[in-house]
């Protein structure tokens, strides 16, 4: 049998993704898998390092380690109208060169901020800090993501919505691309198929049982919110579109990389279909 490193967030979809795996609801024969959960910037940089054979991005961070890894269809998170959120003290007016607290360098909505607010004088730091830091005064506003974006501090009041720079930047409402996961292309092309086989049935699997998995996650004190919070939050990032990329999504990713490429980000535009694993090859092999 063999064992492939799979890593993703703790955040509740991330986790909601995976455990229909790690409770053995999915298997294979010849497949397993050994998980790490860590942010989504310690998982960016992971994977510039090309450390894990199997990783949760930020989709901005792609482009940039192609060469390495193929993208997957499943397991992704897009945003319909909705994404990070850009807050600040209430009542505070923000200067130009504001100082803003954004949760790594590598993640989407650290890209569309760097473009919107060129003049911001940007801290990175763990999401599950910047509350605070903002609170405490040691940054003027912070970018919110994952759970924060529910229920933060009834003292901070949304400034923007990075929904409206993506839409304002992409020139239509395309979905928002957030976070997928990427293959190391090393690993030979039918087990790759194999592995997104594996992974995309987790997923499908994970949504047909959402409240008995969302219950069990909450049993074991696997997240970080409560239950009602949970469902909101599932409903926003671990859905039916997380399944498998369709069109509307993968035109999202081209145009979120062209944004990119534009704003000096990449150095050649790129577009994702070109980069996912080409599972016809398991049909035309098995057929010849």
């Amino acid at each position: 049998m063999s064992c492939y490193t799979l890593a993703h967030s703790p955040d509740a979809d991330d986790l909601f993704m995976y455990y229909a795996i790690a409770f053995g609801w999915v298997s294979h024969p010849r497949i397993n898998f050994r998980n790490d959960a860590l942010d989504i910037e310690t998982l960016n940089q992971k994977a510039l390092a090309s450390y894990y054979d199997i990783s949760a991005i930020s989709f901005a961070l792609y482009p940039k380690i192609r060469h390495e890894y193929a993208l997957l269809r499943t397991a992704v998170s897009f945003g319909y109208g909705y994404g990070p959120k850009l807050v600040k003290p209430k009542g505070k007016r923000l200067r130009p060169n504001f100082k803003v607290a954004l949760s790594g360098r590598h993640t989407t909505n650290a890209l569309l901020f760097r473009i919107a607010y060129p003049k911001a004088r940007i801290v990175y730091m763990n999401f599950l800090q910047i509350e605070e830091a903002i609170l405490q005064g040691e940054v003027d506003a912070g970018v919110l993501i994952h759970e924060s974006i529910l229920d933060f501090d009834e003292r901070l009041e949304v400034e923007r919505e990075l929904w409206d720079i993506w839409v304002e930047l992409a020139g239509e409402e395309l979905p928002l691309p957030l976070g997928g996961m990427v293959l190391r292309r090393s690993i030979p092309l039918l087990r790759a198929i194999e592995i997104e086989e594996i992974l995309t049935k987790a997923v499908r699997i994970a949504n047909d049982h959402k409240k008995l998995l969302s219950q069990m996650l909450l049993e074991r004190n696997l997240v970080r919110v409560q239950e009602r919070q949970l469902d909101r939050y599932l409903d926003l990032y671990a859905n039916e579109a997380s399944i498998t990329m369709d069109e509307r999504q993968l035109r999202a990713l081209d145009r979120l990389f062209a944004i990119g490429y534009e704003h000096g980000e990449y150095e050649c535009p790129i577009r994702a279909k070109d980069f996912l694993i080409p599972i016809e090859y398991k049909r035309l092999r098995l057929d010849s």
